[in-house]
């Protein structure tokens, strides 16, 4: 029985070093896991990740950390990019709304200016907000993040507009 059991522990670990090089592989900077390559996220999952980026870049530009700013806003195109691309269902004026909020706050970020910064990112999250709601999801509503934490920029109380 012993004999078994290590031999199944071997088969096991001769699995998993191919599926943890294979993971190591397209977590990789610049990989991208096409659909045709047999991975689509979850639009939940590219959402998450733009909530995350969301949060991000408003502590990047309160702290005038523009560089960072900068780099989380890019990302946060991508994510959109990457929702518009993989779910036809979204329509294209959501996404095309969200390019003059971006560009205010990007313009912002430029002329390293806080005040500038505040203003625009109220707007990209109105835009936001207004994407929700097109898409019959009002009850998601982000605001500026209010504590330092994943969620600190959605409100969870029904019915709660900032």
């Amino acid at each position: 029985m012993r004999k078994k059991s290590k031999s199944i522990g071997l088969i096991l670990a001769g699995l998993a070093v191919p599926v943890m090089m294979t993971s190591w592989g397209l977590a990789q900077p610049g990989k991208f896991t096409s659909p045709s390559e047999g991975y689509i996220p979850h639009l939940g999952e590219i959402m998450s990740a733009i909530q995350a980026r969301h949060v991000k870049l408003w502590y990047a530009g309160k702290a005038a950390n523009w560089d960072l700013a900068a780099f989380e806003l890019r990302q946060l195109k991508a994510n959109l990019v990457d929702a518009a691309r993989l779910y036809t269902g979204i329509p294209v004026s959501n996404v095309t709304t969200m390019a003059e909020p971006m560009q205010s706050v990007e313009a912002a970020i430029g002329a390293k200016d806080a005040r500038r910064f505040s203003q625009a990112y109220a707007g990209l999250t109105e835009a936001c907000n207004g994407c929700h709601v097109s898409m019959q999801r009002p009850f998601i509503v982000i605001h500026a993040p209010t504590e330092p934490q994943p969620l600190g920029d959605q409100s969870l109380s029904p019915q709660h507009r900032p």
